[in-house]
């Protein structure tokens, strides 16, 4: 894939986007809901997302885990297929777009790569934990690593182009991904993005420092990160990510508005419109990050100002 001003461009919000569309999300599965109940609002957004300029789609699996569907009332069985349908979606709709596309005499698509979304522990909890990094003393390494082992296992086998740890808050589980990894031998270029609640730490409070020490030794990720935190702090945190790192810098913020994991609404705060995301871009690129894109309450409208930017300035 050819990069675009020397950057891939990632897709943007994916729950936003199925409420637009009239899904009902309002759950524990979240997104993943629409797996069971609503496929079609699935592929309908990534083909948005895809008209938008965006080189990697994220599937739908963020919040879709085998204990969540079984929680549903499903069978270990039916979850796995549920796992399989987040990838297979994706690349359904990357292929319709790209067999489309590639007719039309001088586009300026690329034609996607498919990241399988691994959300953390703290995303399947439902708890807002995924911003506090605080699992409690009965979560450990085993079971961080236990608890990502079959997700990944059927994602992989389902075959994406790469392997999205996303909202990661904490070295364990960071440290859980990077093992995982290893043990199961996998191949799959991937990616651990952190959030952070401060712009400064990870939202366990321990320093990215920490977090990055075992990531670095590792060379199953490829790239590290932050998503789903506000905007105003990624520049900082793109030239933190550079001193301690040599491995590919990828960002993708939310709006700015701040979510409130228990009382599971969106707190206002300092929003970040399509025009601040086209100036800041251009800067995160400059700045050293190779992979951008939107998380949470990003459009495909804010998607195709970052892609427009990024072609028009490389």
């Amino acid at each position: 894939m050819v990069l675009v001003g020397g950057c891939a461009v990632i897709d943007g919000g994916f729950a936003t986007r199925l409420e637009t569309h009239g899904a009902e999300i309002n759950d524990p599965l979240w997104s993943a809901l629409c797996l069971i109940k609503q496929p079609h609002l699935i592929k309908m957004v990534h083909l948005e997302y895809l008209e938008a300029g965006a080189d990697i789609l994220v599937t739908s699996s963020y919040q879709a885990t085998i204990p969540g569907f079984i929680s549903k009332g499903l069978s270990i069985e039916e979850g796995e297929s549920l796992l399989d349908k987040s990838v297979k979606l994706a690349v359904e709709a990357r292929d319709k777009f790209w067999d489309a596309i590639k007719k039309v005499p001088g586009h300026s698509y690329n034609r996607a790569l498919v990241a399988a979304s691994i959300g953390s522990y703290g995303a399947y909890l439902a708890d807002g934990s995924e911003y506090s990094g605080n699992y409690g003393p009965a979560v450990n390494l085993q079971k961080l690593k236990e608890f990502h082992r079959h997700r990944l296992q059927v994602l992989v086998e389902a075959g994406p182009d790469l392997l999205a740890f996303e909202t990661i808050p904490n070295k364990l589980e960071a440290q859980a991904c990077v093992e995982l990894l290893e043990e199961e031998n996998i191949n799959i270029p991937s990616w651990i993005c952190f959030s952070s609640v401060d712009g400064e730490n990870a939202p366990s409070g321990e320093s990215f420092n920490e977090c990055l020490e075992i990531i670095n030794k590792s060379n199953k990720v490829h790239a590290v990160g932050i998503n789903c935190a506000p905007p105003q702090f990624i520049e900082s945190l793109i030239c933190k990510f550079k001193e301690l790192s040599e491995k590919a810098i990828v960002v993708y913020p939310n709006s700015g508005e701040v979510w409130d994991g228990r009382a599971k609404k969106w707190l206002p705060s300092k929003c970040f419109g399509d025009d601040k995301f086209e100036l800041f871009a251009t800067r995160w690129r400059d700045l050293g990050a190779k992979i951008i894109g939107g998380c949470c309450r990003t459009t495909p409208s804010t998607i195709q100002a970052i892609s427009k930017v990024l072609k028009e300035r490389s």
